[in-house]
């Protein structure tokens, strides 16, 4: 259940940010929830790979390159899901810093009090 509501709350703040942010569209909330779990997907299988095989440029730069790798995983999402469109790079690593921003507010709100 908590991991359903995660993605429902990825692809809110996925609709938020193609509203907000030029170069950044999205079709609908169908196309929205597909980005947001083929996003997931691929920070669970393809990430750990790229942070592997480029570690030591992240290591080099301090563990900036890491933004890097999170815009090249919103540009796969970008080529994989017809409906969800990123204009370049540039705007692929401005909607990832967003959306990582957005996501850790919202799942703040997810996590219980004890």
């Amino acid at each position: 259940m908590n991991t359903l509501l995660k993605i429902l709350l990825t692809a809110l703040a996925v609709i938020v940010l193609a509203n907000i942010l030029p170069g950044v569209s999205v079709n609908g909330y169908l196309s929205a929830i597909i980005v947001a779990l083929v996003i997931s997907l691929l920070n669970m299988f393809v990430r750990p790979l790229l942070i592997f095989f480029t570690l030591p440029a992240t290591i080099v730069t301090f563990g900036l390159f890491l933004f890097v790798i999170n815009a090249i995983i919103i540009l796969l999402a970008n080529k994989l899901v017809d409906g969800f469109t990123v204009n370049g790079f540039w705007t692929a690593l401005f909607f990832s810093i967003l959306l990582s921003i957005f996501r850790s507010a919202l799942f703040s709100l997810l996590q219980d009090k004890e």
